[in-house]
């Protein structure tokens, strides 16, 4: 990692699977933090063979800028050599099921008794008290109780729809936890003890909303948001796509309206004032949707652009991709040779911040263990106690005599 990066120096491990854990620790790792995945063998991250290979796409989005290491927990030898690494840590993270830590011996209390400097933050679903906390806690059932996809589905056509957002919320709000208690400790020279729950980074990114129901006692659903910003997406001639965002200053609502040549519509006493086209909304969005379909999205987006009204194509992926300002910004770059990747959004010192591809299983293993103090003979006799054999059971089938193993319970929290 480049010493010029604000967290170079700063060491952290983490016992993470799926998503939260993770992607927590890759955004650290971009910011320079020498990360360390330690990854149960034989299999690992159980992320990686999402593909059948064990290097997925996905496994690759979460898990930039780290090392890998093997280590059974299990045994004398790798818990030892995992609490070598934690004397010398700065950072300890994992995404297990509240209990689940301290059965594989690194537990927040021991470990910081172990180190008192660490700074360990523990992700779960629900926080470790309550009816919830000892629940399986993946994303689609944080977004469903958190209100969040009271926000996103269609009722008449219930399904779930959108990206992971309580799973990346998480892993936003545990990294902003972490860095908050570095801060402190180069303060006091004292580690903390950091929680992140999904249901409570979920209602956090809500918080608008929330608000909005405990001033007003509303009710939002799907199309709330847009209302109040007053956002509409309509087709055009062409079949696709755009979004205009109007927004409250009235500069916006005329441009919108010479575009369309509908200036009549601004002495309509159902759209005159912002008020009377967010209670109208659905009103509007017909007549716009009978205007937009007259011209292709380009001609719309041109006409648009000149008026100065905010607007936008619907992009799929691979038209964002190619967007030219997601080129000019270097949002996705060489991570490795040959191999792209979503870079850092953030810049310093007017610096794009790239990170490094994801580590292969146990990439890392000997040079960590070397740097343990572990000779070669060490790591070899360690290395070999770690490769599968055909009576071991792999990270997607654990055995049925460990029925609240630390995988079982790790990936019930995504």
């Amino acid at each position: 990692m480049s010493s010029g990066l604000p967290l170079a120096g700063i060491r952290v491990l983490e016992f993470g699977t799926f998503i939260t854990g993770p992607y927590a620790a890759g955004m650290l790792g971009d910011m320079g933090a020498d990360v360390i995945k330690v990854e149960r063998p034989p299999g690992g991250d159980p992320m990686r063979s999402w593909d059948g290979a064990d290097y997925s796409p996905y496994f690759q989005a979460y898990n930039k800028s780290k090392r890998s290491l093997t280590l059974d927990l299990r045994s004398a030898q790798g818990l030892e050599a995992c609490h070598r690494l934690v004397e010398n840590a700065d950072v300890l993270l994992h995404n297990f099921r509240p209990g689940v830590a301290e059965r594989v011996g690194i537990g927040a209390d021991d470990m910081r008794r172990l180190n008192p400097a660490l700074v360990y933050c523990q992700i779960s679903g629900f926080g470790a008290e309550g009816p919830y906390s000892g629940r399986p806690s993946y994303n689609q059932v944080v977004q469903s109780i958190s209100g969040l996809d009271s926000l996103l589905i269609d009722k008449a056509n219930p399904s779930p729809v959108g990206p992971n957002f309580a799973d990346t919320l998480t892993a936003l709000f545990a990294c902003y936890g972490i860095l908050s208690a570095l801060v402190r400790r180069e303060r006091t020279g004292e580690g903390s003890l950091v929680d992140a729950t999904m249901l409570g980074s979920t209602l956090a990114f809500l918080s608008a909303d929330v608000q909005d129901h405990l001033v007003n006692g509303t009710i939002p659903g799907p199309k709330s948001r847009p209302q109040f910003s007053q956002s509409y997406t309509v087709a055009t001639r062409d079949d696709r796509f755009l979004t205009i965002h109007l927004s409250s200053p009235p500069k916006f609502w005329k441009g919108l309206l010479r575009v369309i040549q509908r200036e009549d519509l601004a002495e309509d006493p159902r759209f005159a004032e912002w008020s009377d086209r967010v209670g109208n909304y659905d009103l509007l969005q017909a007549e716009l949707a009978a205007a937009f379909a007259s011209r292709t999205r380009e001609e719309w987006l041109e006409l648009l652009e000149a008026e100065d009204v905010p607007a936008a194509p619907v992009l799929d992926m691979s038209e964002a991709l190619n967007d030219p300002q997601t080129k000019v910004m270097g949002l996705v770059a060489e991570v490795a040779a040959g191999r792209l990747g979503v870079a850092c959004p953030i810049s310093l010192d007017r610096e794009r911040i790239v990170g490094s591809a994801a580590p292969r299983i146990g990439e890392h293993t000997g040079e960590i263990l070397a740097g343990l103090g572990y000779s070669s003979a060490d790591i070899e006799q360690m290395s070999a106690s770690t490769r599968p054999t055909p009576a071991q059971p792999t990270p997607d089938q654990p055995a049925s005599a460990e029925p609240t193993s630390e995988v079982t319970a790790n990936r019930a929290t995504e």
